[in-house]
């Protein structure tokens, strides 16, 4: 391929990723602070906002490795390149296009890990089954892990014996003892990747008294401090006012899931051009986060807010306590997915925990025959994406070799 064309190609897969994170960031990101807004603790054009900040944040924080998978990982023998990689990104695309005209939530780690796949096939490649176990296993595990903890959670807000001064702040303490042990791209580790807070204040110190492999006892105590200043500080909140204290819990959630979702959903786009970026052009990975990090952080300030609406209506209806026990399996599951380089939908995420708080409620809040729809659209927009994308690929080739 001449100079010219392989730029001109260059320049549409870096278009077609950066509109692929802006769809992300316009419509993946909602969630996490739709039910503060529904609860008025936040207004929806502050809320886009903050999204946006949070979100591009977490996507160059945390999205190396869901970007690593993407890339390398899905296909064995052969190297993504930028005309693959164009098409990838477009056939996901396509799914998430008919998923916002249809109103059916498309997942977009299924789009765009079955459109890699069938990008890879066609390219010649060979299926790496290791790596479908493991993301089948783990996606089948997470309706039952997000229902599960949010049913957990929603049993212990509304037990009686345990008062609100006492349930809420235990929440958030757990939430600040998984903050001070998530990687960050800002924190340095002695291995030299992405470090937690609680390694980087042991390694400083020595890492005196292993407790485990890999971990001490300085880092048990400042995830002990962490979750105990968590606990201290909502408890004071709830204290003053209880639902004033509540909102502002699921304000700072919101946040903390926004983040997450940032760095869970970023390398859905950036992915595909991870081999293009690192081995062809000798960029770090920094610069591919970056640009998926501003499509994020554009398309949640451009398109966000309407959505946002839409979604803090329906959180309304379901309450604060409900909201908060479906959003804390939502950091939760999202930081085991970064942690272990798993594409994840954050939106089955959180269906799957408001699910499980409607069941501690007494009602799903949805019915049975839509979840069994909706379970099997997704099946379907995962393996129809990898004949999608082998298709494309042909076609592509065809016509640049022709």
């Amino acid at each position: 391929m001449s100079t010219v064309g392989f730029g001109l190609l260059l320049g549409v897969a870096i278009l077609t990723c950066f509109s692929m994170a802006w769809v992300l960031g316009a419509n993946s990101n909602s969630p996490p602070f739709a039910p503060a807004i529904g609860a008025n603790a936040i207004s929806t054009m502050q809320a886009a906002f903050v999204i946006g900040l949070l979100a591009a944040a977490g996507a160059l924080m945390q999205g190396g490795a869901i970007s690593e998978t993407v890339g390398q990982d899905l296909i064995d023998g052969v190297q993504i390149d930028a005309l693959a990689a164009t098409a990838g990104l477009l056939t996901a695309a396509g799914f998430m296009a008919v998923g916002i005209y249809t109103r059916y939530p498309i997942p977009a780690a299924f789009a765009t890990t079955g459109a890699m796949v069938g990008v890879g096939l066609s390219l010649g490649g060979d299926p790496a089954m290791a790596t479908y176990q493991r993301l089948g296993l783990f996606w089948l595990m997470v309706p039952f892990m997000s229902g599960g903890l949010a049913y957990t959670t929603a049993i212990l807000l509304r037990r009686d014996d345990v008062p609100e001064t006492i349930g809420v702040p235990l929440l958030a303490g757990l939430v600040g003892m998984i903050i001070a042990n998530i990687r960050l791209g800002v924190i340095p580790s002695p291995a030299g990747d992405q470090g937690t807070v609680a390694e980087f204040v042991s390694w400083q110190l020595g890492s005196p008294l292993p407790v485990a492999s890999n971990y001490d006892i300085v880092m048990v105590l400042v995830t002990i401090v962490f979750g105990l200043g968590s606990f201290y500080w909502v408890r004071t909140q709830i204290q003053a006012s209880i639902e004033g204290g509540i909102r502002s819990f699921l304000l700072v959630l919101g946040g903390i899931v926004a983040f997450s979702s940032g760095g869970s959903q970023v390398g859905l786009a950036t992915g595909p051009l991870d081999n293009l970026f690192r081995v062809e052009l000798g960029l770090p990975a920094i610069t591919l986060l970056a640009l998926g990090a501003a499509g994020i952080l554009a398309g949640a300030w451009m398109a966000a807010p309407r959505l946002l609406q839409a979604t803090s209506r329906e959180y309304a209806q379901l309450g604060v306590r409900r909201s908060i026990a479906a959003l804390v399996p939502g950091f939760v599951i999202a930081q085991l997915a970064i942690a272990l380089g798993i594409p994840i939908s954050l939106n089955n995420i959180i269906l799957s925990g408001v699910i499980g708080s409607g069941l501690a409620a007494g009602s799903g809040g949805i019915s049975r025959g839509k979840i069994l729809f909706t379970v099997g659209f997704w099946l379907f927009t995962l393996f129809s994406s990898v004949a999608v994308g082998f298709g494309v690929y042909r076609v592509f080739a065809f016509v640049v070799g022709g």
